[in-house]
């Protein structure tokens, strides 16, 4: 558990895994996504999560998993063909890299105050009242049919730290399983903020926010440009900050009284109606047609952290991101002056804000 004492809240992170998403059909793919939006739609009728965020990264992969799968498959009989699969798989596996998916859930401290004080008070009240959305959230996940492999432990997430600053480790540390992992090591050695990167020990880092996403109805896996970036080293992360359903329902009234008036005004002074306005009110009465179903209202924020060795290196893997998100329907700004913060949110799964 992360205790944040300036955000008073309390932080867990899962790791998750899921099958290959874009290999499912289309049926799949839809139940898949209600079940993700009835974890979501917990996360909002709870009252007392003040962030979830997801946090989907590639790292370089030492070849360790292939390597063990055939250990365990494979047919040592000193044939050519199990002789080249060898070869090839001893190749092959450190120049691949693999992808890893956490959660991390937020605890608002303030919000839920009265219930850690019910639990016995002080952190020992706050850690019973986490472990309820914990468990809660585990339930939710398994519902929606994702592989929960445990919360991350203090050495457990002393190597995602690490490796977030330091990348060049990570394959040592996947090597070695019991060195490197003390959270009292796990900061960077040096770091560097520039106006447009940041460089921490053996890699630079740029991070780029989703200044818009989709205007116009897309399909569930529309993101799948910017995960599958062959090459690049990246982080992919999606804040939710939920909103308590009467404060949503009253957000969704005075949007709505606003965009009638307006519409009323451009009657009045003879100004046509144009697509853009009435697509803004559409998508109002979906929403609260949504939060009238029992669904969830909830403030997203996209962050795209870009990892590489050198600048140059950088600047080519930040244009592939870039091009990758127009694909996707986004549009993605890179977020100079505030890199070093920017990074801490999007490279760390610690839910903090930008």
């Amino acid at each position: 558990m992360i205790h944040d004492p300036h955000g008073q809240t309390l932080t867990a992170v899962v790791a998750v895994s899921h099958p290959a998403f874009a290999l499912l059909d289309p049926d799949e793919q839809h139940r898949r996504v209600i079940g993700w939006g009835r974890v979501l739609a917990g996360a909002c009728r709870s009252g007392r999560i003040a962030r979830l965020q997801v946090s989907e990264r590639t790292l370089p992969d030492s070849g360790t998993g292939l390597a063990e799968w055939w250990e365990g498959h494979g047919t040592n009989d000193g044939s050519w063909a199990a002789t080249t699969y060898r070869d090839l798989i001893e190749r092959a596996g450190p120049a691949g890299e693999r992808h890893a998916t956490t959660i991390a859930l937020s605890l608002d401290l303030s919000a839920a105050s009265r219930q850690v004080r019910t639990q016995g008070g002080g952190m020992r009240g706050a850690a019973t009242v986490l472990r309820q959305e914990m468990t809660a959230l585990t339930g939710a996940l398994r519902a929606a049919d994702l592989t929960v492999g445990g919360w991350l432990t203090a050495d457990e997430l002393a190597v995602v730290l690490r490796t977030a600053y330091d990348p060049a480790v990570g394959i040592d540390l996947e090597r070695h399983p019991l060195v490197g992992r003390s959270l009292a090591t796990a900061g960077p050695v040096a770091v560097a903020e520039s106006w447009d990167h940041l460089r921490t020990d053996s890699a630079f880092h740029a991070v780029l926010w989703i200044s818009e996403w989709p205007r116009s109805q897309v399909f569930p896996g529309f993101l799948s440009p910017l995960v599958f970036t062959n090459g690049i080293l990246r982080t992919v992360s999606l804040h939710y900050l939920p909103v308590r359903a009467d404060q949503a329902a009253r957000d969704l009234r005075k949007k709505k009284t606003e965009l009638i008036s307006d519409a009323h005004q451009r009657t009045r002074i003879g100004q046509i109606e144009d697509a853009s306005a009435t697509a803004e009110y559409d998508d109002l009465l979906h929403q609260e047609a949504d939060l009238t179903a029992g669904h969830g209202v909830l403030r997203t924020t996209g962050l795209i952290c870009v990892t590489a060795p050198t600048v140059d290196e950088l600047d080519a893997a930040v244009a592939s991101i870039e091009q990758a998100a127009i694909q996707a329907s986004c549009e993605t700004r890179r977020l100079v002056g505030q890199q070093a913060q920017a990074f801490t949110s999007a490279a760390l799964p610690l839910c903090r804000s930008v």
